[in-house]
């Protein structure tokens, strides 16, 4: 793991516990690896996902889930942060970026708006 990457966790997991509130829970926070999970249930009983931050082989993954219900979210999104989402959900950052984390801190707060009405 690179010192670089640690850095982006670390911004990006700040990030997204900004939004952790009783309607969310942390159910893994480990070097690395964190995930958030929302109160509402799944078909299965499961807690829902809301979005996880990941340490990977060649990038810093984060995820957020609440664009799969609701891709309208991301409709304004800047061609800069565009070019860093991969599929519905998650977005990839070697390093740090403030403009770009600046944004998906907005991203995120705003998903975490539309899931507390949910």
């Amino acid at each position: 793991m690179s010192a670089d990457f640690e850095a982006v966790y670390g911004e990006l997991r700040d990030i997204m516990l900004g939004v952790v509130d009783d309607g969310l829970v942390v159910t893994d926070d480990e070097a690395g690896s964190l995930t958030v999970r929302s109160q509402r249930r799944d078909k299965k009983g499961q807690l829902g996902w809301f979005g996880a931050v990941t340490i990977k082989r060649s990038y810093v993954a984060y995820h957020l889930m609440t664009l799969y219900e609701h891709p309208a979210l991301a409709d304004d999104l800047s061609a800069e942060l565009g070019k860093r989402r991969q599929g519905k959900t998650c977005f990839n950052f070697k390093r740090q970026d403030s403009a770009l984390f600046s944004e998906l801190a907005q991203l995120t707060a705003a998903a975490r708006r539309v899931e507390a009405r949910e």
